[in-house]
């Protein structure tokens, strides 16, 4: 008996998009001796294994196994740890995240709520009898203990699982310790609330109160009779958490850390080595200026070491402000019209690089991820390389054309890396710059390949991605066209990897020319180009998005005719726009949990890009799909819409979606509402992803009337 084999939809469900069995995570040991990563045992499963690679001989070995450890018993997570997950989008199972000590000797993760270590050298794991539920488990840099949080406080246990104790208890129901605020987690890549000390004595701990912030309630329509979740959101315009640092002995006794909090009210990024005083990022509420702040551990107080201003904003970057093991400050900022790496006072790239992040500081140079910037000799579109920066020069360490990721340790690099013609990502292990090793993946095989252009489009030069069918042949015609964005800022989709674009090449096989563009406030070219849509999100993008369209007809055979829009959150309101707005480009829309009202998102992106509802609500209002009167600013004629949203979303929150439907029909304006009973902003819910999918095409099929 022979198995019908998957559809793509259903394939694309179940594996999580091509994500199980893919190893991540990767941690290196100091000494370069091995390397700690996450993996689940094939392309369907989504639980993940802790593993070992053996640099040596390339051997792995599980070093925890969440079956054997659980046994049988299904996972059970708490509410706090359910909602980490969805503000990291993490839809795994298993062991989803785990920390190391210094040595990368020991570590520590979290199973349905119950603390477990596992000694990475002798591949053997264990449980940790504690007061739970246990989230984000983190060793001592001396492996002697393990600090956790629980029931909002911050406790620790010795790593044989003796003196378990609280260090910091929550004063109320609204005060927690040692976790990172929504804002911080979901915004600004902070998913972490405690930093241990070089010396193992004591930790840097954020304490949040959610007081001040309003109070939404999310409900589930399908299940009346339960109570609905009250969600603290701190809506645009509205008051944040209380969020403080505090500096925490071992015995319990603590030291507030002083900064002007009332200027400077967000805590961005926290670095703690043996290269220098704990140093801080903080940020002003219009995020227009911050401080690099270094704290004494002693007293709490602290020193300005540097200090960043910005007419429109500032961004924040994944691995800075940090110090090297010299004792500089490496951070990245905008200067001369470049994104570019600071160490001390050097500036060591230029315009040619386009700065992403700080992979790793060493005594001989800084590891960095960049793209080619303006001044870069050729365009190299939507790709992402490894870059070895020191004051002699800079050094590319990934050669494929492709997106590129890098850890390194001990001097060994492990090396990610996704090309357009090889399907998910393949991990190298290098060693002095040879490879070494590979950790191989499970991940499925998605049974396409993209036929894509990477090109550019429009007078602006617009990064754009056209797929068309893969059975497409000349003689048959221009193709009806459907735009695939995101389009929003930091939400960059055009990407020279092959995984990336497989929805998008499903959709054009189902008869479509697709195009993805990245418009401005997209990253990889310069500030300017991702600041240039300060106070107008919805113009300019859009126009960016006609643009392209129109230039690419030239050249592909585009079906002007016949345009549908696609997206989902900034990309669902995005097709909002284009249909409302521009009913002479734009024939159909997906409008996917979209922000059709900006003062219903939170503070720190929405503000970043819009300032303060209470002082610019003109700006809000323009960049609304609702305007205040209620009524949808739209041109004729009406075009088709079909809203999707979750209905459990409490990020977009549905909201959004019911005011626009209800301006909608207001209006006499025909549109189509597809609720999604038990559903993030995620969708990880194998049936309901894989038969949105489905719908969507049977809904662009008739609107678009191809039959």
């Amino acid at each position: 008996m022979t198995t019908e084999p998957l559809s793509f939809p259903r394939l694309y469900a179940r594996t999580q998009r091509f994500t199980c069995g893919a190893p991540r995570a990767f941690t290196v040991a100091p000494d370069g001796s091995r390397v700690v990563f996450l993996r689940s045992r094939s392309g369907t499963d989504r639980a993940n294994l802790l593993w070992v690679l053996d640099v040596a001989d390339g051997a792995e070995r599980v070093a925890a196994d969440p079956l054997a450890l659980l046994g049988s018993a299904d996972e059970q997570l708490s509410a706090q740890e359910r909602a980490r997950r969805e503000r990291s989008r993490e839809g795994g199972a298993g062991v989803v995240g785990y920390a190391t000590d210094a040595a990368a000797e020991l570590a520590s993760f979290a199973l349905s709520g119950r603390l477990f270590t596992a000694e990475l050298r002798a591949g053997t794991a264990r449980e940790l009898r504690v007061r739970g539920p246990v989230i984000d488990p983190r060793p001592s840099p001396d492996g002697r203990f393990v600090a956790y949080v629980a029931g909002g406080a911050l406790r620790v246990v010795g790593a044989e699982g003796g003196d378990e104790r609280a260090l910091l208890e929550p004063e109320s129901e609204t005060v927690s310790y040692g976790l990172a605020e929504f804002i911080a987690a979901e915004e600004m890549g902070r998913s972490r609330g405690f930093w241990w000390s070089p010396e193992s004595d004591r930790l840097l701990v954020a304490r949040v109160d959610d007081a001040p912030v309003r109070r939404w309630w999310i409900s589930d329509p399908a299940h009346p009779e339960r109570d609905p979740q009250q969600v603290a959101y701190p809506a645009a315009g509205t008051p944040n958490a209380d969020v403080r640092l505090f500096v925490t002995g071992l015995d319990g006794t603590r030291t507030e850390v002083a900064w002007d909090r009332a200027r400077y009210p967000y805590l961005a990024h926290v670095h703690w080595s043996a290269a220098g005083a704990p140093l801080i990022l903080v940020q002003a509420r219009d995020q227009h200026s911050q401080l690099f702040l270094a704290v004494d551990p002693d007293t709490g107080v602290t020193r300005m070491v540097h200090a960043d201003e910005d007419p429109q904003w500032l961004d924040l970057f994944p691995g800075v402000p940090c110090w090297s093991p010299g004792g500089q400050l490496v951070r990245i900022a905008d200067e001369g019209g470049a994104r570019v790496l600071a160490f001390g006072e050097r500036l060591l790239t230029g315009p040619q690089l386009h700065l992403r992040a700080v992979l790793d500081v060493s005594d001989d140079n800084v590891l960095v991820s960049a793209s080619a910037g303006e001044a870069a000799a050729a365009p190299e579109i939507g790709e992402v390389h490894v870059y070895r920066v020191n004051e002699l020069g800079v050094e590319r360490v990934s050669q494929e054309p492709g997106v590129h990721s890098a850890v390194r340790a001990g001097g060994v690099t492990v090396l990610v890396s996704a090309t357009v013609d090889r399907p998910g990502a393949q991990v190298q292990v290098l060693r002095d710059g040879r490879k070494t090793a590979t950790v191989a993946s499970y991940a499925e095989h998605p049974g396409m390949s993209p036929r894509m252009t990477l090109t550019q489009g429009g007078a602006r030069r617009v990064p754009c991605a056209v797929l068309l069918p893969r059975d497409y042949r000349e003689e048959q015609g221009p193709l009806p066209v459907l735009m695939d964005p995101y389009g929003g800022p930091h939400g960059q989709r055009v990407v020279a990897a092959h995984n990336p674009h497989l929805t998008s090449q499903w959709f054009a096989d189902q008869g479509f020319a697709v195009i993805v563009a990245d418009g401005r406030g997209m990253p990889g070219r310069s500030p300017a180009w991702e600041k240039s849509i300060k106070d107008d999100m919805a113009a300019i993008v859009l126009q960016d998005q006609i643009d392209a369209l129109q230039s690419l007809a030239e050249t592909f055979p585009l079906d002007l005719t016949r345009v549908a829009i696609r997206g989902w959150s900034f990309g669902g309101y995005l097709a909002g726009l284009a249909v409302l707005r521009r009913p002479d480009v734009f024939h159909a829309g997906v409008v996917g949990a979209p922000v059709t009202d900006q003062r219903l998102y939170d503070t720190h992106y929405t503000e970043r890009y819009l300032g303060d509802p209470n002082t610019q609500p003109e700006v809000y209002a323009a960049n609304s799909l609702i305007d205040d009167n209620g009524l949808v600013t739209a041109a004729e004629p009406a075009r088709p819409m079909l809203i999707v949203h979750g209905l459990a979303d409490d990020n977009v929150v549905v909201a959004h979606s019911l005011r626009l439907s209800s301006a909608l029909l207001a209006a006499g304006r025909p549109h189509e509402v597809l609720p999604l009973s038990g559903v993030t902003h995620m969708t990880p819910q194998e049936q309901v992803a894989e038969n949105l999918l489905l719908l969507q095409v049977d809904f662009l099929r008739r609107a678009l009337h191809l039959g």
